[in-house]
Order: C-alpha cells, then sequence, then structure tokens
C-alpha cells in the first residue's frame, strides 16, 4: 500500500513544480507593412484618397496658379459629374462581385425616353422624366432576374442588355437629336442638372451637388442599414450569405434595379451637362465607369471597397485629364497614366486581399 502512496506523492511534487501557464508561442513583432496592409484593407477608399491628393499636389506644382484656381478645381468636378453618378451604379453591382456592361446605355436610352416624351408626345417634363427614371429601374429589374432567377453570369446578361438597350435606342429615336435650344424654350426642366451657380469663384451645377449627395448617401446606407451590409455579403460569399439568413436573389434584383435607377438620372444629368438629347453621347459611359471603380478601390471580386473611393477614382481620372491638358500633353498620355493607374489599382488589390486576419 506504500507504493502508490509513495508514486502518488512524487506525481503531486511533480504536478507542483510544474509551469502554471499553458505552452506559449512566441510571435513576431507585426511590421510595417503588415499594419499597412491592414489599414489599407479596413479603409479600402485610402489608396485612391492618397493618389489623388498626389495627383493634385504634382499638377499644382507644375501649373501653379493655373492649375490651383476655384475654376479649374470645380470644372473637374462638372466633367467627372457623369462619370461618377454612372460609377456610383457600377459600384453597387461589383460590389455583389457582378459588372454591368448596359449602364451608359440604359443612361442615354433614359435620356432618349424624356426627350421623346416631351417632344413627341407632349408630356409634361416632369412627367417625362419620371418615364426616363421608370426606363433605367426597368431595365435594371430585367438584368437583376435574369441574374438572380435564371443565374446567367452578369457579363453575359449585361453585355447582350448593353446591345438591346443601344439598338431601342437609336431605332426609338430615329437617331434624331433633340437641340439645346427648343429645351431650353419649352422644357428647361430637362436641363436642370445643368444650370450653374458661383461660391466664391468656384462654379458649381446641381448635377455636382447630385453626384456628391448621392455618393454620400449610398456610402451611408452601405455601411448602416442591413440592407447595405447584405450586398457585401452576398459579394463576398453568397452560399455563406444564403446560410445566414440573407435573401441572395432579392438582394440582386434591388441592387440592379438601383443602379438602372441611378443610369436614369445619370441620364437626366447628361441632357443638363450637354444641353441636347443625343442618341450618340455617352458611349463609352461603362468603360469609364468600370475604370472609376476599379481605380476607386473597389474589388472586381466583390465584398470590399467603398463608393467614396469610386468618387476618387473618377477625380483622379479627372484631374489628370485637365492637368495634362493644361500642360499641352497630347491626349494619349491620358489614356496611358489611366491604364497604369488600372493594372497597378488591381495588383494592390490583390495583395490587399491576402491580408491575415
Amino acid at each position: 500500500m506504500q507504493e502508490p502512496t509513495a508514486k502518488r506523492d512524487d506525481y503531486e511534487s511533480v504536478l507542483g513544480q510544474s509551469p502554471a501557464k499553458l505552452a506559449e508561442f512566441e510571435r513576431e513583432p507585426d511590421r510595417m507593412m503588415d499594419k499597412v496592409q491592414h489599414a489599407l484593407h479596413q479603409t479600402p477608399a485610402l489608396v485612391p484618397l492618397i493618389v489623388l491628393m498626389m495627383s493634385i499636389a504634382v499638377f499644382g506644382a507644375l501649373l501653379g496658379s493655373k492649375f490651383f484656381s476655384p475654376f479649374a478645381l470645380t470644372l473637374i468636378l462638372q466633367q467627372v459629374q457623369i462619370v461618377g453618378i454612372v460609377a456610383a451604379a457600377q459600384s453597387l453591382v461589383i460590389l455583389t462581385a457582378g459588372i454591368d456592361l448596359s449602364v451608359g446605355a440604359i443612361m442615354v436610352l433614359s435620356s432618349v425616353i424624356m426627350g421623346q416624351f416631351t417632344f413627341r408626345y407632349g408630356f409634361p417634363p416632369a412627367l417625362s422624366i419620371v418615364c426616363g427614371l421608370a426606363c433605367g429601374a426597368l431595365v435594371g429589374f430585367i438584368n437583376g432576374f435574369l441574374v438572380a432567377r435564371v443565374k446567367l453570369p452578369p457579363f453575359i446578361v449585361t453585355l447582350g442588355m448593353w446591345q438591346i438597350a443601344l439598338a431601342t435606342n437609336f431605332l426609338y429615336s430615329a437617331n434624331e437629336t433633340i437641340r439645346a435650344q427648343d429645351i431650353e424654350a419649352a422644357a428647361p426642366l430637362l436641363q436642370f442638372f445643368g444650370n450653374k451657380f458661383s461660391l466664391g469663384g468656384a462654379v458649381f451645377t446641381y448635377g455636382v451637388i447630385f453626384m456628391i449627395a448621392l455618393v454620400l448617401l449610398l456610402a451611408y446606407v452601405l455601411r448602416q442599414t442591413a440592407w447595405g451590409r447584405h450586398v457585401y455579403a452576398v459579394g463576398d460569399d453568397p452560399e455563406a450569405a444564403e446560410l445566414a439568413g440573407v435573401n441572395v436573389k432579392r438582394t440582386l434584383i434591388s441592387v440592379y434595379v438601383l443602379s438602372g435607377l441611378i443610369c436614369g438620372f445619370a441620364g437626366w444629368a447628361l441632357i443638363g451637362r450637354i444641353g441636347s438629347v443625343s442618341p450618340t453621347s455617352g458611349q463609352l459611359s461603362n468603360i469609364e465607369s468600370i475604370t472609376a471603380v476599379v481605380i476607386g478601390g473597389i474589388s472586381l471580386f466583390g465584398g470590399r471597397g467603398s463608393v467614396l473611393g469610386t468618387l476618387f477614382g473618377a477625380l483622379i481620372v479627372g484631374v489628370f485629364t485637365l492637368g495634362l491638358r493644361l500642360m499641352g500633353a497630347d491626349a494619349q498620355w491620358t489614356y496611358l497614366l489611366i491604364g497604369l493607374l488600372i493594372i497597378a489599382a488591381v495588383a494592390l488589390d490583390q495583395w490587399i486581399r491576402k491580408v491575415s486576419l
């Protein structure tokens, strides 16, 4: 009986001498690049904001007061207002890991509806605008239904819709332009977003104010509402979102409908920007919107990014365009630099997505 007791005493003595803490593993101190990677992952709009500030500083140093003037800086806002509005619509779709190649065509079709309903059928301008917005939302609904319910790839659906909307636009309008003089005389409401006002030497348009207000509203909705969190969840992992109780199909449809509606507003703003209703305007808006979204830091793989970054991306393009123009550089330099920015933005997004959480 004494042998088991002795073994028990030895065990208890050894146990009492053992360290109280569990095994610990040494952690390497966080490197500076890791901290930067985490910061960029948490604040996607930070990179385009830094690039925008640096671009303004460089062109300001090269051009001086010629660039750093209230008129020049607000001219950039006027030039990017259409792209900024369309890019806001594109941002919503790309956040769901989709893409919409029809945004430009929807915008132009909506503007043609507004103009034709007013001058061909005699509708009140306000009612024509509502019809144009409804047209944009309807096309968006068709895109969303085909993507969410029929399970067709967004690229194929919107590529086809781009062709359909363009063809409908030219066939319906008979490729005729409604002149700015006629609109100004009979339906000035169609040109509302082109109206200007001065503030301390800076010249703004209502289209610029609408673009900024739209981006701020979408940024709030995406970050502070359940619908916005569902959009990010669907873009990040639709199957996990479905298991978490998110109605993925309804969310996708609502995103495309809202995108189409925003494109309708872009069509209204387009009339104000160019003054007329032209079926040939805005042909490159789909590519320009994707450019602004990518440079703005929204991931093409969905689920990450900020609509504020999209606005910064559009402004970066505007700064490069105006700065190089004022310097007398060939326009091709703008395309070259923007192309480099697109590739760099995608490469940076790949690096940020590898962050260890």
